[in-house]
């Protein structure tokens, strides 16, 4: 192992997936880079599902950076071929089901109890569920072979930043000697109340419109497949296997996660209001693990013979958000400023456009006065994104009861993913307005009125939603290249190109200039755009 030099240009602390892929980046951008890690690996972490959003992210990251052993991670298929032995799962959707307390379930005639939306044509192109503790060692392994120095099993004193001496002096133990360095840059990349938030005594800022929430999770062998026990329709033809996906089971204060990391091992995971935490203990581990079980009977038949193979974590506030996130010789990765909630898994795209961002202030701003002002304004991005995700995520838990409220709402997500990637893959990303379309003129208001307006039908569960449904069709009309809140589909969403070709006026192309990217680009023919083989 390298010694530790007494000073480097970046220091980022926490050696996840956020901190190792932002110290590759900083080292292809000829920064000298000091990794530390309070822990060693593997080790266990949580955060582990994917979207076309964050693939496409990882993907244009590689190819910018010169990193193309991070390729192969941006899909299923390259992913099993290149790195069989780093683990990882199937992804081809978000699968939701409803479920009421002591009902069995049965999907309905019309699957208006169900939603399943795809995000990729076929396995091969699919997204993934990363199991973190393999993902993130292969990671590390990587910073290590561009030349970061890397450092475990580290406790960090607070940094001291000096008057008069640019960055910040770093000192603690690692194996009980005392160590000491500088840095110009300090990055957090440790996670919700990490080193910074800490270190800083920064006082966290609450989310508005967002309920306060307590989660329970382990990881396990043995859990069954939805599609075994009846949820799908018999004799039906869903748009990708139902268990291939995130699985979310919602229900009248939370919902529970099913992620499959592989042949055998699953994630899984509750979350659930703090009215609700109270009732079922969460707090005492496994017994409230069977009491979750037990309430929904359709759930319990999944775990049915399975059995954790880790302790289980009891998380008792799940949302956290920072009141500050960047300042003069520091920044927190979007992973370390805030977390809502993992209902549309928003972790890792979030945490991967600010190192997007990040990446492109280290590249133009190193060396000169304007630094500390950009990395302020990435700060206000990162935290008003948050907000954003929190509003939305808010109003998504208010409207869990009243399923048909929460499948349409939840279009909002989809549309503005699905169109956030297309535009990304032509080359246009400035299209999008930001993570959630938050930022875009016609969208963004839209998304907050509808926001609003789910929290009111939550308030009165007698009320019609068709005025609703029919508001949020016409509201996510100027950003659905996808086909979404077609009745016809009865919440099934495949992925159909030929949405696209009738979507191309919103990417600022004709439908015949649609077609010939289609048509003439190599990734059409694999079903999906991809983003290296275009470029505007």
């Amino acid at each position: 192992m390298k010694p530790l030099k007494p000073n480097y240009d970046i220091a980022i602390v926490g050696s996840g997936y956020g901190g190792a892929i932002q110290a590759m980046i900083a080292r292809r951008l000829g920064r000298s880079v000091l990794l530390l890690e309070r822990g060693d690996h593997p080790r266990f972490a949580i955060g582990e599902s994917t979207s076309p959003l964050a693939n496409l992210l990882l993907e244009q990251l590689a190819e910018r950076y010169d990193l193309p052993r991070l390729l192969p991670l941006a899909s299923y298929g390259p992913w099993q071929r290149t790195y069989p032995e780093v683990g990882c799962g199937l992804k081809r959707g978000f699968t939701y089901f409803q479920q009421e307390r002591g009902q069995t379930y049965h999907p309905a005639a019309d699957r208006s109890n169900q939603l399943l939306v795809s995000a990729s044509p076929n396995d091969e192109l699919a997204d993934t569920h990363w199991l973190r503790a393999g993902v993130d060692t292969f990671l590390v392994r990587e910073a290590i072979s561009t030349g970061a120095d890397y450092f475990d099993r580290v406790s960090l004193d607070k940094p001291i930043w000096d008057n008069g001496q640019a960055g910040c002096r770093l000192s603690g133990t690692r194996h009980g000697k005392h160590f000491e360095t500088r840095a110009r840059l300090l990055l957090d990349a440790t996670g919700p109340r990490g080193f910074l938030s800490r270190a800083l005594d920064l006082p966290p800022s609450e989310f508005a419109g967002c309920p306060q929430t307590q989660s329970l999770f382990s990881h396990f062998t043995g859990v069954r497949r939805a599609d075994s026990l009846g949820f799908i329709p018999a004799h039906s033809s869903p748009p990708y296997p139902a268990d291939d996906a995130a699985v979310h089971h919602v229900f009248d204060g939370g919902w529970m996660w099913i992620l499959r990391l592989g042949d055998r091992l699953t994630s899984a995971g509750i979350v659930v209001t703090e009215p609700l935490a109270s009732e079922l203990k969460l707090s005492e581990g496994p017994a409230a693990w069977k009491r979750s079980l037990k309430r929904f009977p359709s759930v319990g038949q999944q775990f049915d013979g399975a059995k954790s193979v880790r302790p289980f974590t009891y998380a008792p506030r799940v949302a956290w958000r920072t009141s500050l996130a960047a300042g003069p010789g520091w920044a927190m990765l979007p992973s370390a400023a805030a977390f809502v909630d993992p209902l549309f898994s928003t972790g890792i795209p979030l945490n991967l456009l600010g190192i997007e961002r990040l990446s492109q202030i280290l590249d133009k701003s190193w060396g000169h006065d304007d630094l500390d002002t950009r990395l302020k304004g990435y700060a206000a991005q990162t935290l008003q994104e948050a907000d954003s995700v929190a509003d939305f995520i808010g109003a998504c838990h208010a409207s869990l009861p009243r399923f048909p409220v929460f499948a349409s709402l939840s279009m909002f997500y989809f549309a503005a993913a699905s169109y956030s990637e297309m535009a990304r893959r032509l080359g246009r990303p400035h299209l999008s307005g930001g993570f959630l379309a938050a930022t875009h003129p016609q969208f963004g208001p839209q998304l907050r009125r509808a926001a609003h307006w789910a929290r009111e039908l939550a308030a009165c569960p007698g009320a019609d939603t068709a005025a609703f449904e029919k508001f949020v069709s016409e509201a996510i009309s100027c950003l659905n290249v996808a086909g979404l809140c077609d009745a016809r589909k009865q919440n099934w969403y495949g992925v159909d190109l030929s949405d696209v070709v009738d979507g191309a006026g919103k990417l600022g192309l004709t439908p015949n200039e649609m077609s010939a990217i289609l048509k003439n680009a190599p990734w059409a023919q694999a079903g999906v755009p991809r983003a290296h083989d275009y470029r505007e």
